[in-house]
């Protein structure tokens, strides 16, 4: 029996609307720094309010399973998997996230992690039969990395605020939510996406928010702004995660990921709205257009899901 969650307008939705939370975290994590008065220069705090986040984010989801009468106690094997998927997409690709945020705009954060499209389709080539590069889909992926570099050009050349602490480590961080999705989406095979997705949450979490504490990492303020913004966090987090791992569970890896182009245009909007950062330089309008039209030439040759 054919699961709705193959049904193309149906995932359509549902990947815009993670694409949207994710995009929505970009202002918010900025905001967040300022609420609990962490400075882009310390890591250990950046990693402690990253790690509350998805611990509390894991909490949420393994919560919801519990009430729902699924499982979620899981064998030791299983849990060293789930504890490794944890570290590679949630300490991992969110301990470069963070500090790569901190170290750059909302605007170009939004717009890079748009990478993580072409990441997934390239694995993918490697690892599916029927997730094939061809040479338009390559096209289309020269093209998403080409808006990567417009949004980094200035009117005298390339940005010399970019920076590997910046950009950089936000491409690492792409590249390993690309690289986690494929592995989750083997451990989802004969488990319930929402258990795995709360333990990858929880343990990633905790790594991260753990190793903060111990390098000295702390709040320098929490109030109730600051509280709510971190369950709102926490909530999308879980939310956006536990859907993308039933998409991925239920269909290819490059049909999915696609989606991804939704980020940038979701970030770039709330950033300038929430952040007031320039929306309209010539540079991110470039960018914005160069990452949707490779985006269309990829998922072009894919007529359905």
């Amino acid at each position: 029996m054919s699961s709705p969650f193959t049904d193309r307008r149906l995932v359509i939705a549902i990947a815009l609307f993670c694409c949207f939370l994710w995009g929505s975290a970009v202002p918010a994590v900025k905001i967040g720094y300022g609420l609990f008065a962490i400075a882009p220069s310390d890591t250990p705090s950046l990693m402690l309010f990253a790690g509350t986040r998805f611990f509390l984010a894991g909490v949420m989801l393994l919560g919801y399973s519990t009430l729902t009468r699924k499982p979620i106690v899981q064998p030791p094997r299983r849990l060293g998997q789930l504890g490794l998927l944890g570290l590679i997409s949630t300490a991992g690709q969110y301990l470069f996230y963070y500090i790569g945020l901190a170290h750059s705009t909302g605007v170009k954060v939004s717009i890079i992690t748009s990478t993580s499209t072409f990441f997934s389709v390239l694995i993918a080539h490697f690892l599916y039969a029927n997730d094939k590069l061809t040479p338009r889909r390559t096209l289309g992926c020269l093209l998403g990395f080409a808006g990567v570099v417009a949004v980094n050009l200035a009117a005298g050349g390339i940005d010399l605020h970019v920076s590997l602490l910046g950009e950089g480590f936000i491409v690492i961080a792409a590249l390993l939510f690309s690289v986690g999705g494929v592995y989750g989406k083997g451990l989802s095979a004969d488990m319930d996406a929402a258990v795995m997705t709360g333990w990858q949450l929880l343990l990633g979490g905790a790594i991260l928010g753990l190793a903060g504490l111990v390098l000295g990492g702390s709040f320098g303020a929490f109030g109730l702004e600051a509280a709510l913004l971190l369950a709102y966090l926490a909530a999308l987090s879980a939310a956006a995660f536990a859907l993308w791992s039933v998409l991925l569970k239920h269909n290819p890896v490059g049909s999915v990921s696609i989606f991804i182009c939704a980020i940038p245009i979701f970030g770039v909007l709330l950033a300038g709205l929430f952040l007031g950062e320039s929306i309209f330089e010539w540079k991110n309008l470039v960018a914005l257009v160069l990452v949707s039209v490779g985006i269309w030439m990829v998922t072009a040759t894919r007529r359905t899901v």
